[in-house]
């Protein structure tokens, strides 16, 4: 698959010594720091992929790229996403979407939380669809909309969630008359989010999704026909592509990450995870035993010991609970010893590596792997706030084919 990236030439020795080929022109230095995050596009590219072929043609992909893409890069991942067969897209707030329509990203775009009717006409300006989750919200919205305007929104229903969403058939009849006495409404979906889509036990699940069927029945008494109805996330579209109606939205699975580790092992398709992170050595010291590393003294070499300094810190999303955590350096995982830093972290080398060594938190390096499910386990999180927890100013370098084809440098852009 061909993408419309720039191509990049990124040294092995430094990440500051980059050259951007833009045309004609030579662009040096596309970020000058020694850390940045790798998004594997081709990863992204064939995760969407395989989830086209795994629902029904007819039935509508929608690609999630709230929260920057889950820290990938909203437009870049919007892009790839709807080369590989995405529909639309969808994001939380209005914002996001806007920040995409700045980016050049014409598709439709869905705000899957709350739009204040406050910024409705901003809506309209942007032609962003947004989600009406409330009778007094729809109400609201009936007071502010002129006679032409024409708001594209999702109707949202909570069968269980407990967030947004209608959550009796009464208000939804009485949400769906106000509706339907407005020519300014105009109903393009009607949705619903599970609560337990991700865990093997599916008896909340099935209590969730028969109550979904029943107020989609009555959104139909009023004469309206969605042109997409979507409850499944990317968990009850990979456990259930038959039970989806007519559309679904992919978010974690994208990225080429398992919704939990419970559907690892009964997942049908194959994922491959977009995402790793990388740094290099900035300095060598040996230390002698008995020498202290890092705030508050906690480390004590045990004996004389090589010490290596990294420019990661807590303020680049490695926060200080990953102090007794592992990096991999020449494939080989060393311990990070000492408390993280905001700004770099130390860790103990088993030999001498001159500067410019390069350094994984996340992702492959000769043969071994550090993967975000290893690092979402080690904080007693999830794999969905790994990524979305490293910083903005950690530049984004876009590969194919282990080769670099772009980078977001969001400090500098």
């Amino acid at each position: 698959m061909k993408f419309g990236y720039r191509c990049i030439i990124l040294t092995e020795e430094s990440t500051f010594r980059m050259v951007l080929k833009k045309g004609s022109v030579v662009v040096m230095d596309a970020f000058y720091r020694e850390t940045w995050a790798e998004i594997d596009v081709e990863a992204i590219f064939q995760n969407v992929n395989h989830v086209r072929e795994l629902i029904p043609g007819h039935k509508m992909l929608m690609a999630v790229v709230k929260a920057n893409a889950y820290g990938h890069g909203d437009k870049e991942v919007a892009e790839i996403a709807l080369q590989a067969g995405a529909d639309m897209l969808a994001v939380a707030f209005l914002d996001e979407a806007i920040a995409l329509r700045k980016k050049g990203i014409k598709e439709s775009i869905l705000v899957l939380g709350a739009v204040p009717t406050l910024h409705i006409q901003t809506a309209l300006e942007w032609d962003v669809t947004v989600t009406a989750y409330s009778k007094a919200w729809i109400e609201e919205a009936a007071s502010i909309l002129g006679e032409n305007s024409q708001l594209h929104m999702h109707l949202k229903i909570d069968t269980g969630m407990g967030r947004l969403g209608i959550r009796t058939k009464e208000e939804l009849h009485k949400t769906m008359k106000i509706i339907a006495s407005h020519s300014g409404f105009v109903l393009d979906g009607v949705f619903t989010h599970f609560a337990t889509a991700d865990e093997l036990n599916s008896s909340y699940f099935e209590e969730q999704y028969t109550f979904f069927e029943e107020m989609v029945g009555i959104v139909k008494e009023h004469n309206f026909t969605p042109p997409m109805i979507h409850c499944a996330n990317s968990a009850a579209l990979l456990r259930r592509p038959n039970d989806i109606f007519n559309g679904v939205r992919l978010g974690i699975s994208m990225y080429g990450l398992s919704p939990s580790e419970e559907l690892k092992e009964v997942l049908p398709i194959p994922l491959k995870q977009a995402f790793s992170l990388h740094s290099r050595i900035v300095h060598v010291k040996k230390v002698k035993k008995g020498s202290h590393i890092s705030y508050g003294a906690t480390y004590e070499a045990k004996e004389d010991e090589w010490i290596a300094t990294i420019p990661v810190g807590y303020a680049d999303g490695w926060i200080r609970k990953l102090s007794n955590f592992e990096v991999l350096v020449d494939g080989v995982k060393v311990p990070i010893v000492g408390r993280i830093c905001m700004d770099q972290l130390m860790i103990k080398l088993p030999k001498m590596y001159k500067m410019g060594t390069k350094v994984t938190f996340i992702g492959k390096q000769k043969g071994a792997e550090i993967t975000i499910d290893e690092v979402a386990k080690h904080l007693e999180t999830i794999n969905y706030e790994i990524p979305c927890m490293v910083a903005a100013r950690v530049p984004r370098v876009y590969t194919r084919d282990s080769q670099h084809i772009d980078v977001n440098n969001y400090i500098l852009r």
